[in-house]
């Protein structure tokens, strides 16, 4: 074998190896297709086309500005990004954009970049202006991201402002976009003055080839019973970026208790994956939920879901008296209440409580020498310290009576309950 054959030997095993990016297959797809046709055998025809190809590419080497931005790291983003995405970063899984947009006060929006899988679309920007950045004005307001059968809104973002306060730079997290999309078109709003506001888009280039992979994708389907009804956990989809628990809440009292869904761990291997937030919404199904937690380890040897709290119920239907207000708790089974001040005012009586910050009470009212006036409002409710030194919750009790109460009266109260169901989730070794 001549060097010339085993020069092409090596260069055919690297061709047949690579990935094409489609500028340069659409390049030349159009150069041959302008190409004057000529009667020839295919199969030498078939043989000049190869050899024209592997020419063009060791001419321009694998250098060409359409493969430059595969396996870069997004720069610039060290402090604003941690954990799973800065090690996808370093690993260069993200597609470079570097596209601009000036704002109305000159302000230069940059789409650094962005990191695509099945679960979310993230976003990097930086904004920049020499004269200064008025974060206050809420000039820049991401929207949504469209494109062929997309239409993701944001979910969320994270940003850092440099010293001199001119660049700010930041991730925002979509919904995630059509795989078939060849662009996509960020929308935004800004804030004028005069309480205007004018939206405006850019759009970049989507290279679909570059999203990374769903790792685990299957259903759950299974129920857990809970004080005031059900839950339902219906699938799992974990990304290189996110894991994401989706279902269905049918529970009463859900958003009677803060966070209800925090009480959820995700278990990988045993351990606890760090969750990342939750969210729920109404839809012709019944109310929805959806949890993320960070992404799961390389190897997964089992999966488990351990529904450690949720928002429960006590029934009380107790009596607590307000003749000798002492500093001491009132204990509500196992929580605790303290009375902090009881006011006779023109609008009826005020009672300021302190409880546990998971604590929401349910059918309150006082009771006079001659009545029970029911609550009319709550107000005034703010966080606060308990006497132990722990967090609490502040709220001042709105009553419609001009008599001072004697009692107070509690049917009972929704707070975040331990429960410990576990539930295995298989996965495949």
């Amino acid at each position: 074998m001549t060097n010339v054959e085993k020069q092409l030997e090596i260069e055919k095993k690297r061709l047949e190896s690579m990935k094409v990016p489609e500028e340069l297959e659409d390049r030349l797809r159009n150069a041959l297709h302008t190409a004057v046709p000529k009667n020839t055998n295919r199969r030498i025809t078939n043989w000049i086309i190869a050899a024209a190809c592997l020419f063009f590419i060791l001419t321009i080497g694998y250098h060409f500005d359409a493969i430059a931005y595969y396996s870069k790291k997004i720069l610039g983003f060290d402090e604003v990004i941690s954990g799973t995405l800065q090690r996808l970063n370093e690993d260069g899984m993200g597609q470079i954009i570097e596209k601009k947009l000036e704002l109305e006060d000159g302000t230069e929006l940059l789409i650094n970049g962005i990191m695509t899988d099945a679960n979310q679309l993230v976003m990097y920007y930086t904004l920049s202006n020499s004269n200064g950045l008025d974060q206050s004005e809420g000039l820049f307001s991401p929207k949504s991201i469209t494109g062929f059968l997309t239409n993701s809104e944001v979910e969320s973002g994270t940003s850092i402002i440099n010293e001199e306060q001119t660049e700010i730079k930041g991730t925002m997290s979509f919904e995630p976009v059509n795989p078939f999309a060849k662009k996509l078109t960020l929308h935004i709003s800004q804030h004028l003055e005069n309480n205007q506001v004018k939206e405006d888009s850019v759009t970049f280039p989507f290279h679909p080839n570059k999203a990374m992979q769903t790792e685990i994708k299957q259903p759950i389907k299974k129920a857990v019973k809970v004080d005031k009804g059900t839950i339902t956990f219906k699938e799992i989809t974990a990304s290189p970026t996110i894991t994401v628990i989706e279902g269905r809440l049918n529970v009463e009292n859900f958003d009677r208790v803060d966070l209800s869904l925090n009480g959820v761990e995700l278990l990988a291997n045993g351990k606890p994956i760090d969750m990342l937030g939750s969210g729920s919404h109404s839809s012709l199904n019944g109310k929805k939920f959806e949890i993320r937690y960070d992404a799961l380890p390389d190897q997964v040897e089992s999966l488990n879901l351990n529904v450690k709290q949720f928002a429960g119920y006590e029934r009380l239907d107790k009596d607590f008296s307000l003749k000798n207000m002492k500093d001491a708790p009132y204990i509500l089974n196992k929580k605790k209440l303290w009375v902090k001040k009881l006011s006779m005012t023109s609008e009826g009586v005020q009672l300021t409580v302190v409880t546990e910050p998971d604590v929401m009470l349910d059918g309150v009212s006082v009771k006079t020498k001659s009545e029970i006036i029911p609550l009319n409002t709550t107000v005034n409710e703010v966080s606060t310290t308990l006497p132990d030194g722990t967090e609490g919750r502040e709220r001042t009790l709105l009553f419609n009576t001009e008599s001072k109460p004697e009692g107070l009266l509690i049917e009972g109260i929704h707070y975040m309950k331990s429960y410990g169901y576990e539930i295995d989730i298989p996965v495949d070794k």
